[in-house]
């Protein structure tokens, strides 16, 4: 079996992961609603948390696999998710879209304040505004990585 048939197995296999985090926000944004108890925020913020450390995963894994190398350094978060938005002449395509490299940054900055402050530092606001988001962002994440992985097999077509 082909490394890139493995990737995109894992890929697939996240994006089923990733859905069943969205699922998971979803159901503790409606027991917000319904009950009005705050503290149901506090499972969306690690469930938010948890999608972006999850895409995350994934762009780690087709950086090491297509490029052999991760970024490094402080800023190595936003540099991974500017590797994944950018095309790598003569080794892949973009593999996100800018619109979606800009919807998975909202994540990526919340993800490192739910690791740096209390939760009950957190914004409610901002916790319920990517809550409200995030299955929008899958949407556009699942469609490219399907793309992508559309490129991986023809790829292994051409080989």
């Amino acid at each position: 079996m082909s490394g890139y048939t493995a990737l995109i197995g894992r890929i697939q296999q996240s994006l089923e992961d990733l859905e069943r985090v969205i699922r998971r926000v979803e159901s503790l944004m409606d027991k917000t609603e319904q009950t009005g108890d705050d503290d149901y925020l506090d499972g969306v913020a690690l469930n938010l948390h948890g999608f972006y450390a999850g895409v995350e995963h994934v762009f780690e894994d087709i950086a090491r696999e297509m490029e052999g190398a991760l970024p490094t350094g402080p800023q190595w978060h936003s540099s991974l998710l500017l590797q994944m938005s950018a095309k790598i002449n003569s080794t892949r395509p973009a593999v996100i879209t800018p619109e979606t490299r800009r919807y998975l940054d909202e994540y990526r900055g919340f993800r490192h304040v739910v690791r740096n402050v209390y939760t009950f530092d957190l914004h409610p606001n901002r916790v319920l505004e990517l809550a409200h988001g995030v299955r929008r962002c899958y949407e556009a994440l699942t469609s490219d990585l399907n793309a992508f992985a559309e490129f991986l097999d023809k790829l292994m077509d051409e080989k």
